[in-house]
C-alpha cells in the first residue's frame, strides 16, 4: 500500500472493492503482511495462535496494547484495529475507559467490539467520545463458553432476523465497518446488503464487502487444526521444520558456518 486507508476510504468501498483485512500479532509479521493488506487487525487470536491458550477469553488488555504497538511499528502504513478484550466492555463507562487507554498508549486506528444489538449502546458511547469502532457479528469467539462451542449462525429464520437486527443496530450506533464470523453465506449476503457499512466475513462466504483471515491459519503455521473457511496459502509449518532440520544437520555436521559466515 501506498497511502494507508482511513474510515472514509473504508466506507466507500463498500459496492467499490473488496477490503482485505488480515491479523497480525508482531512487527515482523506485521511488515511483512502491509503491502498486501487495506487493514491489520490484531486479534485476541493471538491468545491461541501465540500464547497456545484454547480460547481467546484469557487474553488481556496488556497483552493486546503491547502486541498492537509492536505490529504498529512493523506495518506504519497499515490501518490498524485492536481487539477489545473479554470483559474490558461490560459497560459503557468501563469499555470507555478502556479504550481510552489503549487509544493513549497504542497507535491504532480503531477498536474491535462483539456483538450485535445487546453492544449497539456501548459501541454509541465509544463513538460519541472519540473511539472508532469495527463492529463484530455472527459468531463471537468472546462466547465460546458460554455457547457451548463453536456454533455457525443463520441456521434458522429467527437467526437470520436477529443477524440483520444486529447489524443495522451496529450501523446506527455509529461503526464504520464490522466483521461477520461463521455465517451462512446466503444469510452473510442478505446481511451485508441490509447495511450501508462494510462487512467483512470470515467463515461467511464471499458475497460480503471483504474477507479477514487469522495469518498463522492461512500460511498454514497452525497444525492443530485448520477451519473449514481457511484456505492454507502455503504449508508453512512444514517449511519452517525443514529449514530448522537442515541447519541442524548443517551444525551437526560442521557445513555451517562456512568461511563466507566467518569473520
Amino acid at each position: 500500500m501506498t497511502k494507508k486507508m482511513t474510515i472514509t476510504s473504508i466506507k466507500k468501498s463498500k459496492g467499490a472493492s473488496k477490503l482485505v483485512m488480515i491479523t497480525a500479532y508482531d512487527a515482523l509479521f506485521a511488515r511483512l503482511l502491509e503491502p498486501s493488506c487495506d487493514i491489520i487487525l490484531v486479534g485476541d487470536s493471538l491468545n491461541m495462535s501465540f500464547a497456545g491458550k484454547g480460547d481467546t477469553l484469557s487474553a488481556t488488555l496488556e497483552q493486546m496494547i503491547y502486541h498492537t504497538n509492536a505490529v504498529a511499528q512493523g506495518a506504519k502504513s497499515s490501518f490498524l484495529i485492536c481487539d477489545m478484550p473479554f470483559g474490558t466492555y461490560i459497560n459503557p463507562d468501563e469499555a470507555l475507559r478502556n479504550s481510552i487507554r489503549v487509544f493513549q498508549e497504542t497507535t491504532v486506528d480503531a477498536l474491535k467490539i462483539e456483538g450485535g444489538e445487546d453492544k449497539a449502546h456501548i459501541i454509541e458511547h465509544l463513538c460519541s467520545n472519540g473511539i472508532a469502532v469495527c463492529g463484530h457479528i455472527g459468531l463471537l469467539p468472546q462466547a465460546v463458553r458460554s455457547e457451548g462451542g463453536y456454533k455457525v449462525k443463520g441456521k434458522s429464520q429467527e437467526e437470520q432476523e436477529q443477524l440483520i437486527r444486529d447489524a443495522k443496530a451496529v450501523e446506527r450506533a455509529g461503526a464504520f465497518c464490522m466483521v461477520i464470523e461463521g455465517v451462512k453465506a446466503d444469510v452473510a449476503k442478505e446481511v451485508a446488503k441490509s447495511v450501508s457499512i462494510p462487512v467483512i466475513g470470515i467463515g461467511a462466504g464471499k458475497d460480503v464487502d471483504g474477507q479477514v483471515l487469522v495469518f498463522s491459519d492461512m500460511l498454514g503455521l497452525f497444525e492443530e487444526f485448520t477451519p473449514k473457511f481457511v484456505k492454507k496459502y502455503m504449508d508453512g509449518a512444514s517449511l519452517v521444520k525443514g529449514a530448522i532440520k537442515s541447519y541442524s544437520d548443517e551444525v551437526r555436521s560442521g557445513e555451517f558456518p562456512q568461511d563466507i559466515h566467518t569473520y
